[in-house]
């Protein structure tokens, strides 16, 4: 790696520590000036182990679990600091910070959680997967079609809530002896059905384009990011039309594996605010905030890296481009909407004014999306994917009834369902 490279880590090394240590401290005084939770009160926790960076996996599900927790009370249990500071200020849902299993114990022990949701497949989902007499239940944090979408950790949990028949398919292809009837239960995309927000602009005759690249990954076979390769020259070329208007929505990880990347990325920023000052009615955004929904919702055209936001998107139903992936061990899924997808290469992305303006116009193309649509999520009318998601827990929270009711008498389980543990062994180990 060389000097350079290991000064790089060093300082990154010192950053992380210091930005946990100031967390840790605003965290305190958070939870000091918090009620505590009422005892006995919520049935469904959300398990999250990761810390900040990961964030937008949990977030791109606060609409939905706020609305389901009208009907059960939802608690989210979080493993670090940093993301259970973040959770305290903006989560529309309760927070428990559960830094060790001791922690999380005294939880399980004042709450009666029935069902715990996982939107990730982070180590520590293990710890809390010991506790028995309620249901694990795998809810992921986007449907794609990457290797991510098929591992064999699906197994591990009791159900699992997919997006539709092409989550199904990929799954169908890949798990051994796995009751998809039984365990693996469809509900879309109910994240959908909160598609909004408010404007950061003032919308006007400007067509809307939203480019919204992954990261730059951390090994080729997930090298799908766009940035370096494709986003200078494709965000160049919109700014410079006056007609457009750009939505430039990086992974907030970009720049972490590949310092070129991160270049990459800043000077896209650096362009969209000269861009800015040079015609103040131009209105371009660079979104890095917390909300996902509007940007799916207002944009006429989507221009997206392999990865959940090409599926965000696709069940919002409306025009988007993939970046083909200029790594040639990038994996790409060749089943499924990929197959099928309007692709832009790394050498035409100083194009994209002309790509937009066909696919923005094009009919047919609307009716072949229309199509891939149904497939990956089903019924995408305004509120199906709600009521699935709702049907699938209160199907959970009746098994649970059922088995509860058949077990109750079982007499050589703790009161949370777990075996006792061994002499001697420290279940207290974070």
């Amino acid at each position: 790696m060389g000097v350079t490279g290991d000064a790089r880590q060093a300082i990154r090394f010192v950053r992380r520590v210091l930005a946990n240590r100031r967390a840790l401290g605003e965290l305190t005084g958070k939870i000091a000036a918090s009620p505590p939770l009422p005892r006995g009160h919520f049935r469904i926790g959300v398990y999250f182990a990761d810390g900040l960076v990961n964030l937008y996996q949990l977030r791109q599900w606060y609409a939905p679990l706020a609305e389901l927790a009208e009907r059960w009370p939802v608690l989210l249990l979080s493993r670090t600091s940093g993301a259970a500071s973040a959770l305290f200020d903006e989560s529309p849902l309760p927070v428990a910070y559960v830094r060790t299993v001791v922690d999380l114990e005294q939880v399980i022990e004042e709450q009666q959680l029935q069902i715990i949701l996982y939107v990730n497949q982070n180590a520590k989902n293990f710890q809390m997967m010991r506790y028995g007499r309620r249901w694990h239940v795998f809810i992921n944090h986007g449907e794609s079609d990457k290797m991510y979408m098929t591992t064999n950790q699906f197994k591990a949990y009791d159900y699992a809530l997919i997006a539709g028949d092409a989550a199904r398919s990929r799954l169908e292809r890949v798990l051994w002896e796995y009751d998809f009837d039984k365990r693996a239960i469809p509900i879309g995309r109910p994240q959908a059905d909160h598609y909004s927000g408010t404007l950061p602009y003032t919308p006007d005759e400007r067509e809307i384009v939203l480019y919204a690249p992954t990261w730059e990954g951390d090994r080729a076979a997930a090298a799908y990011g766009s940035v370096a390769s494709h986003g200078v020259a494709l965000v160049g070329a919109l700014l410079a039309t006056g007609r457009h208007r750009v939505i430039y929505r990086p992974h907030p990880r970009s720049g972490v594996v590949d310092e070129a990347y991160g270049a990459a990325n800043r000077e896209i920023i650096r362009m969209i605010a000269q861009a800015n000052g040079a015609d103040s009615t131009a209105q371009h955004v660079y979104d890095d905030g917390p909300e996902l929904g509007w940007q799916l919702a207002a944009a006429d055209l989507a221009v997206v890296d392999i990865s959940a936001m090409v599926y965000d998107r696709l069940a919002a139903g409306k025009p988007l481009m993939v970046t083909r992936p200029v790594e040639r061990d990038a994996q790409i899924d060749t089943d499924g909407y990929l197959s099928a997808c309007e692709w832009l290469d790394a050498g035409d992305a100083d194009d994209i004014v002309r790509f937009a303006d066909e696919l923005t116009h094009d009919e047919a193309a609307q009716d072949r999306l229309r199509v891939w649509v149904e497939r990956y999520f089903g019924d995408t009318s305004p509120g199906a994917a709600t009521a699935r998601f709702h049907a699938a827990v209160e199907h959970l929270m009746a098994e649970w009834e059922r088995n509860a009711a058949l077990h109750a008498g079982d007499p050589d389980l703790t009161e949370d369902g777990s075996e006792p543990p061994d002499e001697g062994v420290d279940v207290s180990v974070d």
